[in-house]
């Protein structure tokens, strides 16, 4: 078990309320949490309530199927979301936690991972996790 984490932020140009909402619609999920290039989500699901779970599945051209899946943890719309994090590629204890700032351009989104198993699968997460805020960003 590591305590690796990584932290990265992306200024959106829609208002706080509307970035945090596409976090919890799986519809804007399947859009959006594509963190590689030719990736797809051909099932999201979301019981958007502190408790409540989800499932990504992200398909990979080469690597098939990558299921995603963790349990809300905080939603303080729209100000803050936590979710555990767990797939192929995590620990059963990898936490996200997501903050959202107003600015006069739109929204700050501030997200911060913790726990991975390995420097390689904490840079992969980082590649990953830049490619999902700029798709969320054209989503919208």
């Amino acid at each position: 078990m590591t305590d690796l984490s990584l932290e990265t932020t992306r200024a959106i140009p829609h208002p706080p309320e509307k970035v945090f909402d596409t976090w919890l619609n799986p519809d804007m999920l399947a859009k959006f949490m594509l963190p590689g290039p030719g990736m797809t989500v051909p099932e999201a699901h979301s019981d958007a309530k502190v408790g409540g779970r989800f499932k990504i599945i992200m398909r990979a051209p080469e690597a098939g199927d990558l299921p995603h899946e963790g349990e809300y943890k905080v939603i303080d719309r729209p100000n803050r979301l936590q979710f555990t994090w767990n797939s192929p590629y995590s620990q059963d204890d990898s936490t996200v936690t997501l903050d959202f700032t107003p600015t006069e351009a739109g929204t700050e989104l501030r997200l911060h991972h913790v726990r991975f198993p390995s420097q390689e699968s904490r840079d992969n997460h980082e590649g990953g996790w830049a490619a999902i805020l700029a798709a969320l960003e054209t989503a919208l």
